[in-house]
């Protein structure tokens, strides 16, 4: 790296940090305009979290979020605030930040006097293995946690080399606010460790070890904080994740060396890879991890020529180490591998490879090295180039990577489940249907694919397939809330409220910070007429999600059966200022407002609700009563008529003859009797 005290250097590097940025955004400006992937709906701060008050759950509440990373989802719900669910924002984002990683890279490297720091840096922002952890919404915490990570090793080089208290703290300043972001990052005191190695051929435990303690400790506690939720909000658990510890080596062994494969030679690169099926009984599974035994022990004896490749495998296997398959996560459900676990252990290899080309093109001769090094630098970078924009073309939308995975992993369950969903949102529900068929096929202990198809089914009416669906997605996995909570819906709709019931309280049990099933716990025992236990249930669904519109309305038909008038005002106000089409709050409204004599806006609201259904009889048949408390009998006579003429047309025998009463009153008095009757519920 140039020498930063020289003016012409600094200048040469601002040019090269310019071209770096302006190279990595290019690449991926194919995912700009990506759209949410797989899980991005959950990150990108749903409804319930978006206020003030949701801020401050994702930093109390571990279950109010998917992971608690409360730094990163702080950062997604600034950016709702700023530019909503448009995906351009979040995208400029990631990548930013991922450009910033490799400029820390170069900064780190070019600290420690590694030759090639614009090259590595380069390869690395550049390199198709990156783009998962790039144009994918949620990889917000790679790109946020490497920045920290490498801002906090770069201060604490600058505190090894000056020992000033002030780097010190920055750097574990740093740290902190990282493993807020990403726990992954709890390898970097062990990652400074090999680079103290490295640098002094052994490791002092005053100098070395002690300053570094408190950073294992953070970390450590990190750690068993992010494995604790994985498991019990992730639900890491279950027969994926019971393997032995010779199964886990046996996937270690052999990721390593995965990875290092894809670093090489980065063709094929998938969003699910295949999951492998580990035997620790099949002899050629041991190959993978004695090979990097071997491969240890024989750099170890190396040690005295060169530590540099110990200390890139150390590195290397290291920071991949709590993704290696040793601690439960929920991804490795699906595979043991993925090309966004290995974003900050791939620089190790990186700043090795770019150290080697420029040392070996290093020693030619002038006449060769000129035409040479740029030639073969600039070739790399360029194919490097392409295939990342091609690789991210593949995640500018759902419907689009999983196919490409599919393409890639036929056998992809989770591909086939997720497709499924997408098709079936937008209606395509053969398709939908094949998908979520191929899935079970391929994984029929899955309950996941049951309750989508599931729902699928009970969305085309076919409700006995859905109800059998549901149930044997329940068999496969008690715990699953989603299906007791529908199976209760589909229960209730059958008029088993009893069993309903059962459901829905399960699923609150195992979620409850599950606002639907709060939502519709509070409708059933409403219906039961067990009020205050509605009201309970009701509250704590606002609580979860202030902003739905059903809730509040719900809640003020609650109230005002209880008394509570004013504040049955209140959340039908915030049901119509929510969904300004609401017609049946509109019209509850409405009734609440003539009862109170408030028969002027009382109109205004039945006629609202009109607009968006000009024949519904009831708030026809309010309406004209309303008409007939402000003593417009003319106008009265014609809504309850065209009222009573939609009554007959529907066979609604109830509503024609208290309309037609209604009428034989105004017919026989000009001063209509029971005006009062507005302030009933219709």
């Amino acid at each position: 790296m140039a020498n930063p005290a020289t003016p012409s250097s600094w200048n040469r590097d601002w040019v090269w940090a310019g071209l770096l940025l302006a190279a990595t955004f290019l690449a991926y400006r194919p995912a700009w305009s990506g759209q949410p992937l797989w899980d991005d709906d959950v990150y990108m701060t749903p409804q319930e979290l978006r206020s003030v008050d949701g801020l401050g759950r994702i930093w109390s509440d571990p279950s109010s979020t998917k992971q608690y990373y409360p730094l990163v989802h702080s950062v997604l719900w600034m950016e709702n605030r700023l530019w909503g669910q448009s995906t351009l924002g979040y995208h400029l984002l990631n990548i930013l930040l991922h450009g910033s990683c490799a400029l820390l890279l170069v900064r780190i490297l070019g600290r420690l006097r590694i030759p090639g720091v614009w090259l590595a840096g380069g390869i690395f922002a550049l390199h198709p293995v990156m783009v998962e952890s790039v144009a994918w919404i949620t990889e917000l915490k790679n790109t946020l946690s490497g920045v920290f990570f490498l801002s906090a090793g770069l201060a604490y080089l600058k505190f090894d080399g000056e020992r000033e208290k002030k780097h010190y703290t920055i750097a574990l300043g740093l740290f902190l606010l990282g493993l807020l972001a990403k726990s992954a990052i709890v390898t970097l005191p062990a990652a400074l460790l090999v680079v103290f190695w490295w640098m002094r051929g052994r490791i002092g435990w005053k100098r070395d070890v002690v300053p570094l303690l408190p950073f294992f400790a953070i970390g450590i506690a990190s750690g068993v904080l992010t494995t604790w939720v994985e498991r019990r909000f992730m639900r890491a658990v279950g027969t994926e994740f019971n393997l032995a510890f010779v199964d886990r080596c046996l996937i270690a062994g052999r990721a390593v060396w995965f990875y290092l494969y894809k670093l090489l030679w980065p063709a094929n690169l998938i969003f699910i890879y295949p999951r492998w099926h580990i035997d620790a009984m099949a002899a050629w599974q041991y190959l993978f991890p004695a090979a990097l035994l071997l491969a240890s022990v024989m750099l170890w004896k190396l040690r005295n020529r060169s530590r540099a490749p110990l200390t890139v495998l150390l590195y290397f296997s290291g920071t991949l180490f709590p993704v290696l398959g040793f601690f439960n996560i929920y991804f490795t459900r699906y595979s043991f591998v993925a090309d966004h676990f290995q974003y900050l252990a791939a620089m190790g290899p990186i700043a090795a490879a770019a150290a080697v080309l420029v040392h070996g093109t290093g020693t030619l001769k002038d006449r060769l090295r000129r035409p040479v090094q740029p030639l073969l630098y600039g070739v790399l970078l360029s194919a490097l180039f392409l295939l990342s924009w091609r690789q991210s073309g593949m995640y500018s939308d759902a419907e689009t990577l999983y196919r490409a995975t599919i393409t890639r992993n036929e056998n992809c369950w989770m591909a086939h489940n997720n497709l499924g969903i997408l098709l079936g949102g937008v209606g395509r529900t053969d398709e939908a249907s094949a998908h979520y068929q191929k899935a079970l096929e391929l994984n029929p202990n899955r309950a996941d694919a049951y309750y989508n198809l599931g729902s699928l089914l009970e969305g085309m009416g076919r409700t006995d397939e859905a109800l059998s669906h549901y149930q044997k997605a329940l068999e496969l996995d008690a715990n699953h809330a989603k299906a007791q909570n529908n199976l209760g819906v589909l229960l209730k709709n059958m008029g088993r409220t009893d069993e309903a019931l059962v459901h829905y309280l399960k699923a609150s049990g195992i979620d409850p910070n599950f606002g639907d099933v709060q939502y519709n716990l509070g409708s059933l025992l409403d219906d039961m007429g067990r009020t205050d236990e509605a009201l309970a249930h009701y509250l704590k669904a606002l609580e979860l999600n202030t902003n739905h519109a059903e809730t509040h309305y719900n809640l003020g038909l609650l109230l005002a059966k209880m008394g509570r008038m004013d504040e049955a005002m209140v959340h039908y106000q915030k049901a119509l200022e929510l969904n300004p089409s609401h017609v049946d709050a509109h019209n509850n409204l409405g009734i609440l407002l003539a009862s109170m004599g408030r028969t002027d806006e009382a109109i205004a609201h039945f006629r609202k609700a009109l607009e968006k259904t000009p024949h519904a009889i009831r708030v026809l048949k309010n309406l004209g009563i309303a008409y007939v408390q402000r003593g417009q009998l003319t106008d009265a006579t014609s809504v309850l008529r065209n009222a009573l003429a939609w009554a007959r047309s529907a066979g609604d025998e109830v509503q024609t003859e208290v309309i037609a009463r209604i009428l034989g009153k105004l017919s026989e008095t000009a001063t209509p009797a029971g005006a009062n009757s507005t302030t009933q519920a219709p």
